[in-house]
């Protein structure tokens, strides 16, 4: 084979692999998503910010594969790769980053909570007192407030009046 056609059959391989690559990247988005709620502020701007920064991706393989061109071999080269990957192996990526995901934070949150279990401990057994001596501290600045601001107006009048 000429060295033309093996040059174009690479691109097209980095074609098909980018397409690839671009779907697996989409599908950490999509996990994040299972794990975190998203309204759909969010999600429109994480897609655009996604499809801008692929868009510059294509447009630097195609500028160094292919001198720019855009030919159309390459655009199903990507989309063949973005099909394969996607019916093969992202259901089960997503399935099994997700699962491993939630274990891992479900550990971290068991250990978070042990840590904090004395002081959640102290929290109620100071239960309705504790509440009681909030409010009682809340009479108690309510009392000073009052206190300072009638002598803030005595201490007024008397520089007022010299």
């Amino acid at each position: 084979m000429s060295g033309t056609i093996v040059d174009e059959v690479m691109f097209l391989l980095d074609s098909f692999f980018l397409g690839a690559v671009i779907t697996c990247v989409y599908d950490g988005f999509l996990i994040l998503r299972r794990l975190i709620k998203h309204n759909m502020l969010f999600i429109s701007l994480e897609d655009l910010i996604f499809w801008v920064v692929c868009a510059i991706g294509v447009f630097y393989v195609l500028y160094e594969e292919n001198d720019g061109i855009l030919r159309w071999f390459a655009v199903v080269g990507a989309s063949l790769g973005m099909l394969a990957y996607k019916k093969t192996l992202s259901p089960l990526v997503i399935r099994a980053v997700s699962k491993a995901l939630k274990v891992i934070s479900r550990c971290v949150l068991a250990v978070i909570r042990f840590i904090l279990a004395p002081f959640a401990f102290l929290r109620r057994k100071a239960g309705a007192g504790g509440r009681g001596l909030i409010r009682r501290g809340g009479r108690f600045v309510n009392y000073m407030k009052k206190k300072l601001t009638a002598c803030r107006k005595v201490l007024n009048i008397i520089l007022c009046k010299r």
